[in-house]
């Protein structure tokens, strides 16, 4: 349980990433595929769905036992909220109302960030920007680990604290890395979360509220769904820098495991990804997959070889671009 991992640095990489020249042939190859390159508007009624079954539980959950809150919170409230912070993800690419109305799409990222608890949505849009241009760039992509990160939890016990203690990180990491300036849309966010949660208090007391953060903080850390963080880029086998996960959460997840049809075609709808890859299907499934988000996880925290370190990194050069 004590032991500690080999890996003592990022694997760091002079190529560029892979997904910008494989668009370009699958694109040539199959350019039907253009036609999947609009608004999914279903997302906006699965949004509100979503967040009126969130607004029932804090009405239901504020005169139960306390045991009770923390059941719910974490078997019922922890999905629908790790779903909510997914389908901001699918709003911060333009996939609700399309790229020609680029402000509906951010205050529909507001509306929706309401069940969370803690403003996310607008300060998630600018960083998952980054994220796409320059995946694993050096102090700019912040889902890269920090230093410290890769340093300090490097054995079995303290990878599964890591693990628990995820949404901390995701919400620090990026005033250590690449901390940027407050735009006047963040503080909107801000003030609009602070209302909502006062609301709620107000009407329904200190019960609801804790079922509210709660189940952020629960979704986001110790869960099967949050395998995907671990998923998606961390480097089980060596010179592989994006993975799919073709199980069934990701009927809760918008389809977020399919991420190496996502990074080749963001501007695709998470709803059309599984269409992606049937359509280019020589180009996906021969590449590294997986079908279990537990796994994956269980797999990070008993492999000595797999730690925070176990990302591929890039020196980026010339001009970038943030937002």
């Amino acid at each position: 349980m004590g032991n500690t991992v080999a890996r003592e640095d990022f694997e760091w990489v002079y190529t560029d990433q892979p997904h910008a020249n494989r668009r370009k042939e699958i694109l040539a190859k199959h350019p039907e595929i253009k036609a999947l390159m609009k608004p999914d508007y279903n997302l906006i009624w699965v949004v509100v769905l979503m967040l009126l079954a969130q607004l029932t539980a804090f009405y239901l959950v504020k005169d139960l036992d306390w045991k009770w809150v923390f059941f719910w919170s974490y078997v019922f409230g922890s999905c629908i909220s790790h779903s909510m912070t997914l389908a901001i993800h699918e709003i911060s690419h333009n996939s609700a109302f399309g790229n020609s109305k680029a402000m509906w799409n951010r205050w529909f990222g507001v509306f929706a960030n309401l069940p969370l608890g803690v403003p996310y949505s607008v300060s998630f849009k600018r960083y998952h920007m980054d994220h796409h241009r320059y995946l694993g760039g050096d102090g700019i992509d912040v889902d890269i680990p920090t230093n410290f990160e890769g340093w300090f939890f490097c054995t079995r016990f303290r990878k599964f604290i890591w693990i628990v203690l995820q949404p901390f990180f995701y919400a620090i990491r990026p005033l250590c890395i690449n901390p940027k300036p407050i735009t006047r849309l963040e503080i909107i966010n801000l003030l609009a979360q602070l209302s909502f949660d006062v609301v709620i208090y107000y009407l329904w007391g200190v019960k609801s509220i804790f079922y509210m953060l709660a189940g952020s903080l629960l979704g986001l850390g110790l869960h099967p769904i949050s395998g995907h963080f671990i998923a998606e880029h961390y480097m089980f086998l060596k010179g592989h820098e994006t993975y799919s996960y073709y199980g069934p959460l990701n009927l809760l997840t918008f389809n977020v495991g399919y991420h190496n049809e996502h990074h080749d075609f963001p501007n695709i709808p998470g709803k059309s990804l599984p269409l992606v890859k049937k359509i280019a299907a020589e180009y996906y499934d021969n590449l590294p997959q997986y079908n279990s988000w537990i796994k994956v996880l269980y797999d990070f925290v008993m492999d000595d070889t797999i730690s925070p370190y176990s990302r591929m990194k890039r020196q980026l050069k010339g001009e970038v671009k943030q937002d």
